[in-house]
């Protein structure tokens, strides 16, 4: 069929239903939630079979509605209306959601049901649970939907449901001084991503985000006990939480300790045992732990950088992290990344706030590069990238650094750079691409501005292989086990020894990285402002006054006489 999505953005749930349904055979095109007007113009150019909005923050007009069936992914059970859906679930304690596919109608969410999904409930962040149940519970309904949409004897189901208001910031308030750290953290992880929860530090207003728990620090309620890196520890009725990023009045969200000075005065809360995991929840953005089977060791290192975005200093430190870990006597090394993203490459929040966002982007890319090439000049080992969540940009390729790449069923892959302002990209990616997909593949891989899935990628010879959603960290477990365990073991680690100096003699890793970096400096000191402004429009979250072309494929010239 012919699908147009009318969406606020392409999100992560935006992409990955293209991916689907363009997989499936369908026609997609998309355009942004505008104005009435550019919406209308979009339904009148494409000629949809079908409407989808995957994720709306207003209604679509009657004047679409009524003369196309128009199908809202509500990130709700069955029944359930209005905004803010998955922030009183959360901050309520429910135990079950859901996804509801329903038609668009006067009443906001009140339509025929045409499909739905249901999950068990975990504590997590709204980000997170929106990334992975909602989705996966999504691209099961919609598909359903898009199906029954083609039976010509299907009627969706009328429900009677309740609406609830929009969450407003006096319901998610937090009382330091009287409420538990489980309920605090409730508040916190509903609003995450956004809008984040109304607070105060340092005496200044700000909005919170990015909650971790702490099980063994206490204080005066509502105190800050410290700081530890780029987070800082607050007291509450029982105990304590983390705080890794805020939101200052007109500003950006940042690293805590980046918006506020005054965090330096805290006292340091070093971590015990250095990069081993702790066995109790605390704050740690980058853990190793090891596992032995039958006397051949494997370790993990894991990065939980908040959203993927990798600073200069976080780059440094798990540089060092990982540098460390191959003094460890094991076979194989594991990067994990983190739950929600493997990586999304260069910080730009923090860029951004810098003195000089040149001379910043200058410093996190060169220290990410030398993460990378740390880990490609890594001899000791045998390393692989577990990509168990998003990655993007630089991200995809700081993965393709390693030996080995397996990527679990679902994760989005946006390996490109030039939707920021036409960035050329390095972390070694003129080197680690071209032998795998060829040249022209990676031409086409560094000028495609769409997303790619796990499949996709293997297929392309970009990643290796693409591991089932349910069970990936057991399955990445094993394999790193049989791979430590095998017994031509000696022969692979020399065989990528002697392919490491091979090619170090054809044509030095300095001199990629250097050609790479002249294109770079371009970007960031040059004449051409795109990235920068790229940039700012992005960390600000500008409202979009288009959409890009190569999404609103309807608004290409030769629309009319291709269709």
């Amino acid at each position: 069929m012919r699908i147009l999505f009318i969406t606020h953005s392409f999100n992560g749930l935006t992409q990955r239903l293209y991916c689907e349904l363009v997989t499936r055979g369908h026609e997609i095109s998309i355009e942004f939630d505008i104005a009435d007007a550019v919406s209308e113009e979009a339904v009148a150019l494409f000629r949809p079979d079908l409407i989808i909005a995957p994720f709306l923050k207003r209604a679509i007009p009657e004047s679409i509605w009524s003369r196309y069936c128009c199908l809202i992914v509500h990130p709700g059970p069955v029944g359930d209306r209005g905004p803010s859906a998955l922030d009183w679930a959360i901050q309520g304690g429910a135990r079950e959601w859901g996804v509801t596919v329903l038609q668009a109608e006067a009443e906001m969410d009140a339509g025929p049901v045409w499909a739905s999904a249901t999950f068990p409930m975990r504590p997590a962040r709204k980000a997170s649970i929106y990334r992975n149940e909602v989705t996966e519970a999504a691209v099961q309904a919609v598909l359903a939907a898009v199906n029954r949409n083609k039976e010509p004897n299907f009627e969706p189901e009328r429900v009677a449901g309740q609406a609830h208001a929009l969450m407003q910031q006096a319901d998610r308030a937090i009382d330091w001084q009287s409420e538990t750290s489980a309920a605090i953290l409730a508040r916190l992880n509903a609003a995450d991503g956004f809008p984040g929860v109304a607070d105060e530090l340092f005496g200044q207003p700000c909005h919170l985000f990015d909650a971790w728990p702490e099980a063994s620090l206490k204080g005066e309620p509502g105190s800050l006990l410290g700081r530890r890196e780029t987070a800082i520890c607050r007291a509450t009725a029982d105990g304590s939480v983390w705080i890794g990023h805020v939101k200052p009045a007109g500003g950006i969200k940042l690293p805590t300790s980046l918006a506020f000075t005054e965090a330096a005065e805290l006292p340091e809360l070093p971590l015990d045992g250095g990069y081993w995991k702790s066995p109790i929840p605390t704050w740690q953005d980058i853990a190793y732990e090891e596992a032995e089977w039958n006397g051949n060791s494997v370790g993990f290192l894991s990065f939980e950088f908040y959203n993927g975005a990798m600073s200069t200093g976080q780059c440094r430190r798990l540089t060092e992290a990982f540098q460390w870990a191959t003094t460890r006597p094991t076979r194989v090394i594991v990067l994990r990344g983190g739950s929600d993203f493997w990586s999304n490459g260069i910080h730009l929040n923090t860029i951004e706030a810098s003195e000089s966002p040149a001379d910043e982007s200058w410093a996190n890319i060169n220290a990410i590069d030398d993460l990378a090439e740390a880990i490609l000049r890594c001899e000791t080992q045998l390393t692989v990238a577990a990509v168990g969540g998003n990655a993007g940009a630089g991200g995809c390729f700081l993965a393709r650094a390693a030996d080995f790449v397996w990527a679990r069923d679902g994760v989005m892959l946006n390996p490109h750079y030039k939707n920021m302002g036409n960035l050329y990209g390095s972390e070694f990616w003129t080197y680690l691409l071209p032998p795998r997909v060829g040249d022209e593949g990676a031409k086409a891989i560094m000028r495609h501005r769409l997303p790619m899935t796990a499949p996709e990628a293997v297929k392309l010879g970009f990643y290796d292989a693409c591991l089932p959603g349910p069970g990936f960290a057991v399955d990445v477990a094993r394999r790193a086990a049989e791979l430590a365990a095998a017994p031509d073991f000696p022969e692979k680690l020399a065989a990528k020894q002697a392919k490491r100096h091979a090619d170090e003699a054809a044509k030095p890793l300095a001199a990629y990285r250097a050609e790479e970096l002249t294109e770079m400096r371009r970007n960031f000191y040059g004449f051409d402002p795109s990235y920068h402004v790229a940039r700012y429009h992005f960390v600000s979250r500008s409202a979009h006054s288009w959409t890009p072309r190569h999404l609103a494929r309807h608004r290409d010239l030769d629309w009319k006489v291709l269709a």
